[in-house]
């Protein structure tokens, strides 16, 4: 019930009353007052106002049930939600619950994790308090295993298009699956599968994002940045949470009509940051450089050598800029 008073007092800049409150979830004043009491206890600041009711005028950053479910908007991703205080990987409990019955759309949170993935088997840790940890779980019945590996760029998308439209800031995507600003990266995507032959048994999107960071690690420091250290500002993660997975179903259904990103293709090379850059390919059989030109609608990054244009598919490949990170 605390998240649904939470939603009703957000779709308002007025007051609501206790009354209308128990009139709406069938509830006893008791019940709603103990409920508010319980939310300001928990740092939401709501102002009580005798014949008037209740008015909410700040929310304290928090990764919590209350907090998501009052913001959301989703059709089908977070349905089923887990929320963690401190956990090892979002991806490995998402692929854990898949195994025993989770929902398609599952969301599962994080307020910290200690033992987060990255590409090519880095880690990636999420502070405490400062930061996003999540995956999206799917259960695809319909999608080939070949065209999955594509859901991480369609994944970049979702999460550049939803920091941008939170803060107003320019993000861009370095391919296959960074999000940076500033030339800095401040997001990172792993996509985990399970199969068997020709079926998919399930597959975790996961997704960790810098948001109130302000310092990294001495080897991190030129490469990493945050939503706050670019800004200046502190950003609620939940609704940062909220927005991904918003744009996240958005670009999926249209990614699902084709399975593959020949809908999504031009919107995804406007935000990629290395079009029309040289770049190196990190290649573990040769290393080579070149200008990236966009992707494929498969996903493919095309890039022209002295020797013509080069097809390269994520996998083990990275791209760098010739200079510096991007």
């Amino acid at each position: 019930m605390k998240a649904k008073i939470l939603q009703a007092l957000r779709e308002t800049t007025d007051y609501v009353s206790g009354q209308q409150l128990c009139e709406q979830f069938g509830v006893s004043r008791t019940a709603v007052w103990k409920a508010i009491n319980q939310l300001k206890e928990a740092g939401y600041e709501i102002e009580a106002v005798p014949n008037k009711g209740y008015r909410i005028k700040s929310t304290p950053d928090l990764l919590n049930k209350n907090e998501l479910l009052s913001l959301q908007k989703t059709q089908w991703i977070g349905k089923q939600l887990e929320c963690f205080d401190v956990i090892g990987s979002t991806n490995t409990v998402a692929m854990q619950m898949a195994e025993e019955g989770a929902i398609h759309g599952t969301l599962v949170v994080a307020d910290r994790q200690d033992s987060g993935k990255g590409r090519r088997g880095r880690n990636w840790a999420t502070p405490s308090g400062v930061a996003i940890a999540m995956t999206i779980l799917l259960k695809p019945e319909e999608l080939i295993p070949s065209n999955a590996p594509m859901l991480t760029l369609v994944s970049a998308l979702a999460v550049a298009k939803a920091l941008e439209e939170t803060s107003g800031v320019m993000a861009r995507i370095k391919w296959p699956n960074d999000i940076v600003i500033d030339g800095k990266k401040v997001c990172g995507i792993l996509t985990e599968m399970s199969t068997q032959m020709d079926f998919i048994n399930h597959i975790a999107v996961g997704i960790g994002i810098n948001v109130n960071n302000t310092a990294f690690d001495e080897e991190l420091v030129d490469k990493a940045t945050s939503m706050r250290l670019i800004t200046g500002k502190t950003w609620n993660r939940a609704r940062i949470v909220e927005s991904v997975c918003e744009y996240f179903e958005q670009y999926y259904e249209i990614f699902m009509r084709t399975q593959d990103l020949s809908i999504l293709m031009k919107e995804y090379n406007n935000y990629l940051v290395n079009r029309g850059k040289p770049v190196r390919v990190l290649d573990p059989k040769k290393e080579f450089d070149g200008q990236a030109r966009g992707i494929t609608d498969r996903g493919e990054l095309l890039v022209d050598t002295w020797e013509g244009t080069r097809k390269v598919s994520s996998g083990e490949v990275s791209v760098r800029g010739i200079y510096n990170y991007v």
